[in-house]
C-alpha cells in the first residue's frame, strides 16, 4: 500500500497536494469531489455511478485523518461521506490526466458547460 508522506491544502482551499514517493500530486477540490469514493458518487454497484455536476467552485473546508489508512474531506457543498483511502488517493493522483479527461468528456456528452470545455 502506498502511504503519502505529506498532504497539504492551499490557503484558498481549492488545491490539495499529496506526496507519494517524493512526487507531489496537486489535486483540485473539484477533482477530488467528483471522484469521491462515497456511495453518493459511485453508487452501490458497478454501473451506478452518479455524474457530479456544478462542482467547479467547491472547496475543501477540513481534512480529518481516519486511522492510518485514510482521510475524510469535508467539502463546501456539505459532502463529507467519502473516506479517501491512501490507495484511492494514489489511484486519483497517478491517473489524474486520464480521469480528469474522462470526467470532462462525460460533461460534454450531456451538454453541460464547464470552464475547461470548449463547447
Amino acid at each position: 500500500m502506498q502511504t503519502p508522506t505529506n498532504i497539504s491544502l492551499n490557503k484558498e482551499k481549492t488545491l490539495l497536494t499529496i506526496t507519494f514517493d517524493k512526487i507531489n500530486y496537486p489535486l483540485s477540490a473539484e477533482y477530488l469531489r467528483v471522484y469521491s469514493p462515497s456511495a453518493e458518487v459511485v453508487g452501490h454497484a458497478s454501473g451506478q455511478e452518479i455524474l457530479q455536476l456544478n462542482k467547479e467552485n467547491v472547496t475543501i473546508l477540513r481534512i480529518q485523518p481516519t486511522g492510518n489508512y485514510a482521510v475524510i474531506l469535508f467539502f463546501s457543498d456539505k459532502h463529507d461521506s467519502g473516506i479517501y483511502s491512501w490507495s484511492h488517493l494514489h489511484k486519483l493522483a497517478s491517473n489524474h490526466d486520464k480521469l480528469w479527461h474522462k470526467y470532462l468528456q462525460k460533461l460534454k456528452d450531456i451538454g453541460h458547460t464547464h470552464s475547461q470545455l470548449n463547447i
